[in-house]
């Protein structure tokens, strides 16, 4: 299977990521362009959140309850996004023109990929041995890992979301962090600065 964008985990960064593509392609901003996301949250520090401190998120919401519903938002607005479920991300191969994204299932090509799987040591993925650094804003001692980027892009077509971007891992932090990606991704096919908001008629 071959897609426009693929992005690597479900958490927080990469559901936010896949909402702003989904919302593009849903409004034909970017027509023709296939996008996909490898849910995979068991790794997610959202599932032992609860999320008190987050403006437009009602105390008392779990982060679990953030994974799931987030799953059927993006599912139910956009299913224009492959979801794809079950499968965990062994490899990434860099291509002549993209990547080879290997899974414990499959293996899918696409132009440009997206990892937001989170901060913890050691990085499981083969292929980005040499990308991988120390995390520059969390404690040593918890021994947080980030990839090398530059305003989130490693190399061409490849993005970081979230805290293996470097960020802090704060909930409100990583979505816009995703979102960033997202429309950063936009922009890139558009040739302009893109980004797609909903606006009340």
């Amino acid at each position: 299977m071959k897609f426009n964008v693929l992005i690597i985990g479900g958490g927080a960064a990469g559901l936010s990521c896949a909402l702003i593509l989904g919302s593009a392609v849903h409004k034909n901003v970017v027509p023709n362009k296939k996008a996909g996301i490898i849910m995979h949250q068991k790794a997610s520090h959202l599932n032992s959140a609860m999320l008190n401190n987050v403006l437009g998120v009602v105390p008392g919401t779990s982060g679990k309850q953030i994974l799931e519903e987030g799953e059927v938002h993006l599912k139910e607005q956009y299913p224009g996004i492959e979801q794809i479920d079950g499968e965990k991300v062994k490899e990434i191969v860099f291509l002549n023109d993209g990547f080879s994204v290997v899974t414990n299932k499959n293996s899918y090509e696409t132009e440009i990929v997206v990892i937001a799987t989170g901060y913890n040591s050691p990085f499981r993925i083969e292929g980005l041995e040499n990308e991988v650094i120390p995390h520059q804003k969390a404690k040593a001692s918890k021994e947080r890992i980030q990839l090398k980027n530059e305003d989130h892009l490693v190399k061409p077509g490849m993005y970081v979301a979230g805290s293996l971007a470097g960020w802090r891992s704060q909930f409100a932090i990583a979505c816009g962090s995703g979102a960033s990606v997202a429309t950063d991704i936009l922009s890139l096919w558009t040739g302009e600065q893109t980004k797609v908001h909903d606006k009340i008629l």
